[in-house]
């Protein structure tokens, strides 16, 4: 049976089919290359695609081990190219929730991984995008709605004098401002709401007539089918709009799956450090440098299988 093929992989297949093409006499390389496809049976099957589209590959990055891709951009550029090939094929089920990123390419607003911004909003309200997130915004006389198309936003709501509600879509539901601040998260998992003043009200997709209140200091995930129980919040969920990452005691493997959003490439451990436990308030602006610290405190070592592959292991 073909092993499950995620963006993660087939994005490293991706930079590894530029990578051994701008350097194809590199014994290092080859020999990481094999590494790596040894580590796990996904990578293999995800290097087999790349085989098997070798002919289409070739013509749609033509100037690939050419010296216009010497620089990082320009190789960056050419494995986007492939990624969305091997991605295409896999057809809709691999794509899941990322089936739009040409939506989000034409979206009212968005960041590039590792961007944040802020916006002013027409009614005075604030919203702040996080790394590789992208909105639609929509104001008219009867209502101000915002379409989270992906990514992350935190959101001030101000008083409307025409007293229009205040929703956020995403493809699971609506999340609606009940005078507050707010984030809502969408990602593989779903989405996600945490609220730091007031209240919302989630309303699922498929049952939009049954509303669940969040309180402030609380937090919920939702789906299409229904609002999961509500629970109490971290408090730093909206740590990233100070260009924070604040984490509790959190599994190594899932810190780097958070902080490897804040950067281009696979982030990534061995199973034998992946329960090392992490506390404390990291830089979003420097992951080398928060990799290197983790490195040095939890004694360990950055394997760089490609500039945009690395996993720690035990040193």
């Amino acid at each position: 049976m073909t092993p499950a093929l995620n963006r993660e992989v087939l994005e490293a297949a991706a930079n590894w089919y530029v990578e051994l093409r701008c350097a194809p006499g590199d014994l290092a390389l080859v020999g990481a290359h094999s590494r790596w496809l040894a580590a796990d049976p996904s990578h293999a099957a995800a290097w087999s695609r790349v085989g098997m589209l070798q002919s289409k590959l070739d013509r749609i990055t033509p100037g690939v081990g050419e010296r216009t891709l010497n620089s990082a951009f320009a190789r960056r550029r050419a494995s986007l190219k492939v990624l969305g090939v091997l991605m295409l094929v896999g057809g809709s089920g691999l794509l899941g929730w990322q089936q739009t990123p040409m939506r989000a390419l034409r979206a009212d607003e968005q960041t590039a991984i590792g961007e944040q911004r802020g916006l002013t909003l027409a009614d005075g309200s604030q919203l702040q995008l996080n790394t590789g997130s992208a909105v639609n915004i929509h104001f008219d006389a009867r209502l101000r709605s915002i379409e989270l198309v992906r990514g992350e936003i935190a959101i001030s709501t101000r008083p409307d004098p025409l007293a229009r509600p205040f929703l956020v879509h995403t493809p699971d539901g609506s999340v609606r401002a009940l005078g507050t601040r707010f984030v809502v998260r969408r990602d593989s998992q779903g989405s996600q709401v945490s609220v730091q003043e007031h209240a919302v009200e989630v309303r699922p997709a498929a049952a939009p007539g049954y509303a669940t209140r969040v309180e402030a200091g609380q937090c919920a995930s939702f789906d299409a089918q229904g609002c999961q129980a509500v629970l109490p919040a971290s408090g730093d969920e909206d740590a990233w709009v100070q260009g924070m990452l604040v984490v509790h005691d959190w599994r190594l493997e899932t810190f780097l799956r958070e902080l490897g959003r804040y950067r281009h490439g696979h982030l990534g451990c061995s199973k034998a450090v992946a329960g090392l436990r992490i506390s404390g308030a990291f830089q979003l602006d420097d992951s080398d440098l928060v990799l290197r610290n983790l490195c040095t405190t939890l004694s360990l070592r950055a394997r760089h299988f490609t500039r945009y592959w690395i996993q720690l292991e035990p040193a």
